[in-house]
């Protein structure tokens, strides 16, 4: 039978990456807990699985230091050698030196680089210098303890199968039920139109209601596959709180809170580098040094909670740090000197807290590698922001801050809420839309937008149809639908509502990216392409232009 090598380095990549992840978050763990020998053994199965994998398909170079690996854990396994925070560093510099190894072979350079060399001769004496006090049985019971841990490890992987899918396979299983939800809608607006209330006709449409049943449970399906737990992916941030922390001389650990809590494999890809900015700006700015923390009663050791949880068809993650909290007086300075404020503003907490995204700004006194270059959370509202999501700070002088972002739970399909201008049909997130109603009759004169009075608050609100530069004439009773966004309000005026539909995100072609107001594309059952708008820029936009002075 003919082996496709191709094949089995891409497994052996997935494994690997999975197998070094499970010790990096085993070592940190032990850090707090050295004396737990599952901890200690499931380390022993991850480094035994890789070698095994290597000297199968030949990396003769990887297999040998990754036996070295081996011999160190077999040690503090048996208790000849204790798992000291000098062994555990040795251990995380070879997970790290495993995943370029790893990685270079699979690209063909099987060879170790001299760094590695030096590591693996490290290893090799550490184990040495105690193999001396172990006893002769230490290799038979390394062999037992590993035939007992392979049967666990057979068992838990029979309760809980995982199925690597090709992401490629799923967008192209989302474009089908798009394609069958076009088909659909066609279908049943030809049914609504020419059915009379013959029994073949009520038959017909009872046929069609099942399809469409159908559809929509294949369409559940299609998402769930895509869905993944963020625990994984959470994990592996608490090796950078650890590095983070070490290097400016503080103490630090992470605590994770909703791993089984499930998202869009895409918005976990995207999300992954604002948290991670995030976590190190905790780490930097947010915690104390130990012996401040000590005389502020404090544990000499911060803590880092990051936490996912689902609010109303969102996800919702939060980054938590027990530091000092924002300094209100010195982003005020820091602000007024730069001119973002002029001198004698004032401004509410929420403003000042929302001055930390402004682009460029940092309060670092100095430049270090985690800060002071002026690259700071704007990148991440941005990146949140392309998301479709939000991001919101919380923080109390003396007892810490809190970061709270709230993303779609998916990329690829939203609840949507149609309204028609013109000729033209504009697709609204539901999550944003607060309710409707119709525009005052004294407003009806306005070109653009302006302000109405809702229940005794003024509420800015923007005409879709100058905005969008629509043809056709205003109609006598426009509509509004009041959005809302970061806590803030606003209204956008449309011609017609058609309520309620679920719309499946298409991107924009690079020609028309980057439009203001227009965060995507999909399509109607009429087969007509329909654009979702972009409820952050639309606020904005009807809050700037409702602050313009009026031009007599």
């Amino acid at each position: 039978m003919e082996i496709n090598r191709e094949m089995l380095l891409q497994s052996f990549r997935e494994e690997t990456e999975e197998c070094l992840a499970q010790m990096e978050q085993s070592l940190l763990a032990l850090e707090t807990h050295p004396e737990d020998r599952e901890l200690i053994s499931s380390l022993f199965r991850a480094a035994h699985t890789i070698k095994g994998n290597a000297s199968l398909l030949e990396f003769e170079a990887l297999a040998r230091f990754l036996h070295n690996v081996e011999d160190l854990l077999d040690l503090c396994r048996n208790h000849i050698l204790a798992l000291s925070p000098e062994v555990i560093n040795i251990l995380l510099q070879a997970v790290d030196a495993l995943r370029q190894m790893a990685k270079r072979a699979v690209d063909g350079k099987e060879s170790l680089l001299p760094e590695h060399e030096a590591l693996s001769v490290r290893l090799a004496e550490l184990a040495s210098e105690f193999k001396a006090v172990g006893t002769p049985a230490a290799q038979e019971s390394s062999a037992s303890s590993f035939a007992e841990s392979s049967i666990g490890t057979a068992t838990s992987r029979a309760t809980v199968q995982n199925l690597r899918v090709d992401v490629g396979k799923l967008d192209r299983m989302l474009n089908l039920t798009v394609e069958f939800a076009i088909a659909q809608g066609r279908q049943r607006r030809m049914l609504e139109e020419k059915t009379s209330l013959e029994a073949s006709g009520r038959e017909l449409l009872e046929s069609h209601h099942g399809l469409e049943a159908l559809f929509l449970e294949l369409q559940e399906l299609v998402m769930k596959i895509r869905m993944v737990p963020v625990g994984p992916t959470f994990h592996r941030f608490a090796r950078s709180v650890r590095d983070a922390a070490r290097k400016n001389g503080k103490l630090a650990r992470m605590l994770v809170v909703g791993e089984d809590v499930e998202v869009d494999t895409t918005i976990l890809e995207h999300i992954h580098d604002p948290l991670m900015h995030m976590i190190r700006n905790s780490v930097d700015h947010g915690l104390e040094m130990p012996e401040v923390r000590r005389a502020l009663g404090k544990d000499p050791s911060g803590k880092i909670v990051l936490q996912a949880f689902h609010d109303s068809g969102n996800i919702v993650v939060q980054i938590s740090d027990d530091g000092a909290g924002l300094d209100h007086e010195r982003i005020l300075h820091h602000a007024r000197s730069r001119g973002i404020i002029p001198e004698g503003a004032r401004l509410t907490e929420s403003e000042i807290h929302n001055l930390i995204f402004q682009p460029g700004f940092s309060t670092a006194d100095k430049v270090s590698e985690l800060s002071g270059r002026g690259v700071g959370l704007d990148v991440v509202r941005r990146n949140v922001n392309a998301l479709s999501g939000a991001i919101q700070v919380e923080s109390r002088r003396g007892q810490g801050t809190t970061f709270t972002i709230r993303l779609p739970l998916t990329l690829a399909i939203i609840d949507g809420f149609a309204v028609k201008v013109g000729t033209e049909t504009y697709v609204i997130p539901l999550s944003s839309v607060q309710e409707c109603l119709e525009l005052p009759a004294e407003k009806h004169s306005s070109s653009e937008g302006g302000v109405i009075n809702l229940r005794g608050e003024a509420l800015p609100f923007v005409r879709l149809r100058d905005l969008f530069e629509c043809g056709g004439a205003t109609p006598a009773r426009e509509k509004i639908i009041v959005v809302e966004y970061h806590g803030g309000r606003a209204g956008l005026a449309a011609d017609e509502l058609l309520g309620e539909q679920q719309a499946v995100i298409k991107p924009l072609g690079r020609l028309f990216q980057g439009i203001p107001g227009v965060s995507g594309s999909t399509i109607l059952g009429n087969g007509r392409v329909a654009l979702i708008l972009d409820v952050p820029a639309l606020c904005a936009e009807a809050i700037h232009r409702s602050a313009e002075p009026v031009s007599q």
